[in-house]
C-alpha cells in the first residue's frame, strides 16, 4: 500500500504503480461466482426497495395515518441518502476495504429493511428509509469495484453484464411484488412484507459473503472529504426540506428563506472541491470532470430526466390508486407495460441503434415519451374515471420503449470523452445523480402534483354536479335540498383536495345535507365522489405530465452538446476502483 511505502502524497505514485491491491496476474478466485451472486443479491435488494414501495404507498399512508409529505420522505428519503453517500460509500471501500465495506452496507440495509417493517409512525419509517438509503449507498459501489477486482478480464464482461441485467429484472419485479405482498396481505402485516421479505436474504448474503468475498482495497493514500461531505448535505438539506414540507406547512417563509440559502452554500461547495484539487487531494466531487462539454451536458440531461421520472412515478402510482381506487395488486400489474417496453428498448439502443446513430437515439427516446405522454393525457381525459388497465397499455408501452432509448445508453455516450483514469469518479457521479434527480422529482410532486389537487377538485366537482343534481332529483330529493347537496359535495371535494393527506376528514365533510340516510341518495354521492375524485387526481396527473414533458424537451436542447458517436478510443471499458455507470436508471419513486 502507499501509506506502508511512505508515499503521502497520491502524485508520488510511479506511474507503474498498481492501482490495485489484488494483482492482476494471480489466479482467479475459485469462489468467484458463488460471491458474485452475494453482490447481485445485494444489488437486487437495492434496485428491488426503489420501486417495490411505490406500489404500496396508499397502504402506508392509510395504516399508519401517513400525510403526503410523509410519503414523499419514505420514496425521496431513500434516494436522497443513497445520492449523498454513493461516492463517500466507493472512497470508503478505497480506504477500509471493499469486502469489509460492503459486509457493513449489507448489514445496515438488512436491519434498517427490519426496523422499516415494523415502524409504528410514519416518521419512523421517513427515518427508516433514510438509513436504508445510507447503507445502500456504502454497499452498492463495493458491488462493482468487488467483481472487477474478483475476475479476470475476460470474464468481466459477462459479469458486469449480469448486474446490469439485475436491474430491469428489479424494476418489474418491484412494481409486481409490491402489489402482490401488499394485496395479499400476509398474517395481517399489509405493507410491511415489502420490507421484511430483505431479512432473511440479507441474513444469508451476510453469511455466505463473509466466506467467499475476497477483500481488496485501492493502495493509495485516498482520504474522505468530509468537510465536502457536510457541505454537500447542508445544501441539499436547506433545498429538500422545505420542498417536502412546504405544502404540509402552508409554504412558510423560513422554507423560502431556507431554499435560497442552498445557493452559497452550494457555491461554498463548489470552492472547496476546486480548493481540494489543487492541493493535489482527493475531492468529493472532481470538478475538473465539468470542464468537459460532453460530460456536462450529460449531468444536465441525466438529471431532467431523472427529475421527470422522479415525478411520474409517485403522481402515476397515487392516481391509480387514490385516484382510480385500484387495488395495489392492479396498480403494480399496470407497470408491466412499461417494464416490458423499457426491456427492449434498452437493448435495442444500445446494441443496434447507438453505434449508428449515435446521441440521435436519444432524441427519438425523448420523442417516444413524448409520444407516450400525448396518449396518456388523452386516455385519461377521454375516459375520465372508467380508465381501464387496457386503455394506459399503449401509452405506457410506448413511454417505456422511450425510456430505455434513453436511460441506457445516456451514461455511455456522455462518458465516451472522460479520460479512463477518471472512469470512476465520472460514473459514480453519474449514479449519484440518478438518485439525487429521483428524489429532487419526488420533491417538486409537492408543486406539480399534490399542489394542483384544491383546484382541480373545484373544476371537477362543478362537472360532476349537474348529474349528481339529477340523481338526488330522481331519488326524491326536493330541488331546493339536492341544490344545497350539490353545493356541500362541492365544498367538501375541494376541502378533502386540499388536506395535507392525513385521511382526517375536513369540517366542510361532516355537515348536512351530506350526511343522507336514503339508499338511493347514498349511492348518488358515492357515485359522485368516485367520479369527482377520479377526475381530480387525473387533472392533477395531466399536469405532472406536462410538467415532464417541459422537462424532456429541455433535455432534448441539451443533447447536442455531447458527443456525436461514442468513440472506441478511450471509453470507458473497464472502470478502474469506482462503480461503473449504470445501465439505466430503475423506477425510482
Amino acid at each position: 500500500m502507499a501509506v506502508e511505502n511512505g508515499i503521502d502524497d497520491p502524485r508520488q505514485l510511479p506511474e507503474d504503480a498498481p492501482q490495485d491491491s489484488a494483482a492482476p496476474e494471480s489466479p482467479p478466485d475459485p469462489r468467484r461466482w458463488i460471491a458474485l451472486t452475494v453482490l447481485l443479491v445485494a444489488s437486487f435488494m437495492d434496485l428491488l426497495d426503489v420501486t417495490i414501495v411505490n406500489v404500496a404507498l396508499p397502504s402506508i399512508q392509510s395504516t399508519l395515518g401517513a400525510g403526503y409529505a410523509a410519503i414523499q420522505w419514505v420514496t425521496a428519503g431513500y434516494a436522497l441518502a443513497f445520492a449523498l453517500l454513493l461516492i463517500t460509500g466507493g472512497r470508503l471501500g478505497d480506504i477500509y476495504g471493499r469486502k469489509r465495506i460492503f459486509m457493513i452496507g449489507i448489514t445496515g440495509f438488512t436491519l434498517a429493511s427490519l426496523l422499516c417493517g415494523i415502524a409504528q409512525e410514519p416518521w419512523q419509517l421517513a427515518v427508516f428509509r433514510l438509513v436504508q438509503g445510507a447503507a445502500a449507498a456504502v454497499m452498492i459501489p463495493q458491488v462493482l469495484a468487488i467483481i472487477h477486482v474478483t475476475f479476470p478480464a475476460g470474464e468481466r464482461g459477462k459479469a458486469f453484464g449480469l448486474a446490469g441485467a439485475i436491474g430491469g429484472l428489479a424494476a418489474i419485479m418491484g412494481m409486481v411484488m409490491g402489489g402482490v405482498l401488499t394485496h395479499w396481505d400476509l398474517f395481517g402485516l399489509a405493507w410491511r412484507p415489502i420490507f421484511l421479505i430483505n431479512v432473511p436474504v440479507g441474513i444469508a448474503g451476510i453469511i455466505i459473503g463473509a466466506r467467499v468475498i475476497r477483500e481488496s482495497r485501492d493502495p493509495r493514500r485516498v482520504r474522505l472529504d468530509l468537510t465536502g461531505v457536510l457541505l454537500a448535505t447542508g445544501a441539499l438539506l436547506l433545498l429538500f426540506f422545505p420542498l417536502m414540507q412546504g405544502r404540509e406547512l402552508g409554504w412558510p417563509a423560513w422554507g423560502f428563506v431556507s431554499m435560497a440559502a442552498a445557493v452559497p452554500v452550494a457555491a461554498l461547495f463548489v470552492a472547496h472541491q476546486r480548493r481540494k484539487t489543487g492541493r493535489g487531494g482527493y475531492p468529493l466531487v472532481p470538478m475538473s470532470l465539468f470542464g468537459q462539454r460532453g460530460f456536462s451536458a450529460g449531468v444536465s440531461v441525466y438529471l431532467l430526466f431523472n427529475i421527470g421520472m422522479g415525478i411520474f412515478f409517485l403522481s402515476w402510482t397515487l392516481y391509480m390508486q387514490l385516484g382510480l381506487g385500484w387495488s395495489p395488486l392492479r396498480a403494480g400489474l399496470s407497470g408491466v407495460p412499461f417494464c416490458l417496453g423499457a426491456a427492449p428498448g434498452a437493448g435495442i439502443s444500445v446494441a443496434v441503434l447507438m453505434p449508428r446513430f449515435g446521441r440521435k437515439v436519444l432524441h427519438a427516446g425523448v420523442g417516444l415519451m413524448l409520444v407516450g405522454i400525448v396518449a396518456y393525457v388523452w386516455v385519461t381525459a377521454q375516459f375520465g374515471a372508467d380508465v381501464s388497465f387496457w386503455h394506459q397499455v399503449l401509452p405506457l408501452l410506448v413511454f417505456g420503449v422511450g425510456f430505455g432509448f434513453v436511460a441506457a445508453p445516456l451514461p455511455e455516450i456522455a462518458l465516451s470523452d472522460v479520460r479512463s483514469e477518471d472512469a470512476g469518479s465520472a460514473s459514480g457521479l453519474f449514479n449519484a445523480n440518478q438518485q439525487l434527480g429521483a428524489a429532487f422529482g419526488v420533491a417538486l410532486a409537492s408543486v406539480v402534483f399534490f399542489g394542483m389537487l384544491g383546484g382541480q377538485a373545484a373544476s371537477s366537482a362543478d362537472e360532476v354536479g349537474p348529474r349528481l343534481r339529477s340523481d338526488l332529483v330522481a331519488a326524491g330529493v326536493t330541488e331546493a335540498r339536492a341544490d344545497e347537496t350539490v353545493t356541500a359535495f362541492s365544498r367538501c371535494a375541494e376541502a378533502s383536495a386540499k388536506s395535507d393527506g392525513h385521511g382526517d376528514v375536513p369540517a366542510a365533510c361532516t355537515r348536512e345535507p351530506l350526511l343522507a340516510s336514503q339508499p338511493a341518495v347514498e349511492r348518488a354521492l358515492a357515485e359522485a365522489d368516485r367520479e369527482g375524485t377520479a377526475l381530480t387526481f387525473a387533472g392533477a396527473f395531466r399536469i405532472a405530465l406536462a410538467s415532464i414533458a417541459g422537462l424532456l424537451v429541455l433535455a432534448a436542447l441539451v443533447v447536442p452538446l455531447l458527443p456525436r458517436r461514442k468513440e472506441p478510443e478511450g471509453s470507458l471499458e473497464e472502470p478502474a476502483a469506482g462503480p461503473a455507470p449504470a445501465a439505466g436508471p430503475a423506477p425510482a419513486v
